[in-house]
């Protein structure tokens, strides 16, 4: 049998076809456009979503045998808010995890609310991205398109609708809405009342790996495979690429150096830090997870390549930072260009250089905002730990990974082995294996993962060098509190 996986990303849908044996078939990606009305405002349309995975849906199988294709789940960028009326019709287009208009609404939420009763509610307290500070939005600046809503959907849970026509989403995606009450994995009623939502206006909750429904015959006519195709409920992007890269079950953990950074670990048990450093969701493997999300991590070295360095041979900038000169750098880098989310919450906080001297060296400033994304890592990681959360490993996965320079600074910083898997496909493969669970190829997530990832190498942590970098930390986690008043003055 074969199975569909989409990715709904940010800038392009990725859809992944793969066997019953866990090899991929094919991959075919679809780019849509995004909108930014306004400075600070990030919007895109829902029919283009809908438009372009068809496309490649199609595209995907070609050639292939139709009549196999099982099931089809998702992986999808999170926290983003689609309104339906009563004739699901797309009221306004999507407002974007990545999108900054609500500063208002969190104020009010953390501030007047209070973050005390929104962790009681939801295991989490409000950050611009979510998703219930953009209704509130909606209600306070238009009221008009307000007064209209009979459902609230998330972006990947749009694209399930189309092909089911069942209002649905998970648990894990459901968890980044701060409308869900992560604990007991159901809708948060103090949460709705707060935010003026009729419980009507959600979408039943599934877990990852359940059925919602088959596919509409309407639909799958058009693409030419059994309408016998279940649907999947699928996950956020970020629990589907745990899925693929096998961080499920108990203490497993995965970073992702992609252009914004994760440390993500799974958890059989529910835990709260007592401040919110860390997002406190529900995973598609039934259980739960930890994430701390930085806003910059490989965007920060692609910066200082490209825009101040002039250069595209990040290697070649990497060569004369020779081994002994790991751990011995004065030089540091605070890598919050874009603000930083994990463990701060700090939307003012900006990239800094300090500690240059006049012997200082370019690459010496390479070196400090690799590091500078290592140690930012770590202090999420330190969250974790105070909750008693230790892994001893971690998988890494993404364009920064591709450096073994940097692999080797982050295993030393965090004093974790990193674990190098040999497909790394992010949520569109964790999304064919959600989908190949429901359609009972396999008995669990766990099962599925145990079978099909594979680690082909290992980075392991130098004693030596772990004890550099722990002295080097110590300093690092004191700059942003001395700097923190300064960035607050800049705006």
């Amino acid at each position: 049998m074969l199975y569909i996986g989409v990715d709904l990303g940010t800038s392009a849908v990725k859809l992944l076809l793969m066997d019953s044996q866990g090899e991929i078939r094919r991959i075919e990606s679809r780019e849509y456009p995004l909108s930014f009305p306004h400075p600070g405002w990030s919007e895109q349309n829902p029919q283009d979503w809908w438009e372009q995975t068809l496309a490649g849906i199609d595209a995907l199988l070609q050639g292939e045998d139709r009549s196999q294709v099982a099931g089809i789940s998702f992986g999808g960028q999170m926290h983003g808010l689609v309104l339906l009326d009563e004739a699901d019709e797309v009221i306004r287009p999507a407002i974007l995890w990545n999108d900054g208009r609500t500063g208002e609404e969190c104020d009010y939420l953390n501030e007047v609310i209070g973050k005390e009763k929104l962790s009681a509610y939801t295991a989490n307290i409000s950050f611009t991205g979510f998703t219930a500070p953009k209704i509130l939005w909606v209600k306070n600046k238009e009221p008009e398109n307000f007064a209209r809503i009979s459902k609230i959907m998330l972006p990947k849970d749009y694209i399930a609708y189309k092909l089911s026509g069942v209002h649905c989403t998970d648990v894990s995606d459901a968890s980044g809405m701060l409308l869900f009450d992560v604990k007991n994995r159901c809708w948060s009623k103090e949460m709705c009342e707060i935010c003026s939502v009729k419980e009507s206006w959600l979408p039943t909750c599934y877990e990852s790996y359940e059925v919602v429904g088959k596919i509409l015959p309407e639909v799958a006519k058009c693409l030419g495979i059994p309408d016998s195709c279940v649907i999947a409920a699928g996950a956020g992007d970020n629990a589907a690429a745990a899925v693929g890269t096998g961080t499920v079950g108990d203490n497993r953990c995965n970073i992702s150096l992609g252009t914004s950074g994760t440390i993500f670990i799974s958890s059989k048990q529910f835990g709260v830090d007592k401040y919110n450093a860390l997002h406190s969701f529900a995973h598609a493997d039934g259980n739960f997870h930890l994430m701390g999300c930085m806003l910059s991590a490989a965007s920060c070295n692609k910066w200082w390549m490209e825009d101040i360095l002039g250069t595209k041979d990040f290697g070649a900038e990497q060569q004369d930072i020779t081994e002994d000169k790991l751990g011995e750098n004065h030089v540091y880098f605070l890598p919050y260009l874009m603000g930083e989310r994990s463990p701060h919450n700090d939307p003012k906080a900006r990239g800094t250089f300090i500690g240059m001297t006049m012997d200082s060296t370019r690459s010496d400033m390479t070196q400090a905002v690799l590091e500078g994304v290592a140690f930012a890592l770590r202090d999420s990681l330190e969250v974790a730990r105070s909750l008693g959360i230790c892994p001893e490993r971690t998988k890494i996965c993404g364009g920064g990974a591709k450096s073994p320079l940097w692999k080797k600074i982050i295993a030393n910083v965090l004093n974790l082995k990193l674990d190098i898997i040999e497909s790394e496909e992010g949520p569109a493969l964790g999304a064919a294996m959600l989908a190949a669970v429901a359609c009972g190829e396999y008995a669990s997530v766990e099962e599925i993962a145990e079978k099909m990832v594979k680690v082909v190498a290992t980075v392991e942590p130098e004693p030596d060098l772990v004890a550099k970098y722990e002295n080097r930390y110590q300093q690092f986690k004191e700059i942003y509190p001395a700097c923190k008043a300064v960035y607050e003055k800049l705006f």
